[in-house]
């Protein structure tokens, strides 16, 4: 039988005494990443419909994707796809059963993050 008197002991990990891990923080970033890149494509494919109907509607949807707001959300995408594609190359590595220690994980992440912020940088300085 269970033992109920356990005093003042949490019966799970509670969030003050959990602390998140880089490997587990950054593997939910990415399935946000993720979710979140299929949200740009419905705007890029709404500009692309808008741009099909007529020059009223593609005037609208087009000052949309060029406003501030417009151009947030595309450079953000732009950061969630390298992200999301390095992460993806993390978990390849991974699968091959390689740098699965608690150190070398940690710095994979570290890199993927890092990475994703220099290859967005580079690609707007680029484009």
């Amino acid at each position: 039988m269970a033992d109920v008197n356990r005093g003042d002991r949490p019966l799970s990990p509670h969030l003050t005494i959990y602390r998140p891990q880089l490997t587990s923080m950054t593997s939910i970033l990415t399935r946000i990443t993720g979710n979140a890149l299929l949200v740009a494509m419905l705007l890029i494919v709404w500009w692309f419909l808008a741009a099909a109907s007529s020059p009223e509607y593609f005037a609208i949807a087009n000052g949309v994707l060029t406003s501030w707001f417009g151009d947030l959300v595309l450079f953000l995408s732009l950061w969630a796809l390298w992200f999301h594609t390095l992460a993806g190359i993390r978990h390849l590595i991974w699968d091959t059963a390689a740098m699965l220690d608690i150190g070398q994980a940690e710095m994979l992440g570290k890199c993927v993050i890092g990475g994703s912020v220099v290859l967005t940088i580079l690609t707007v300085i680029i484009i």
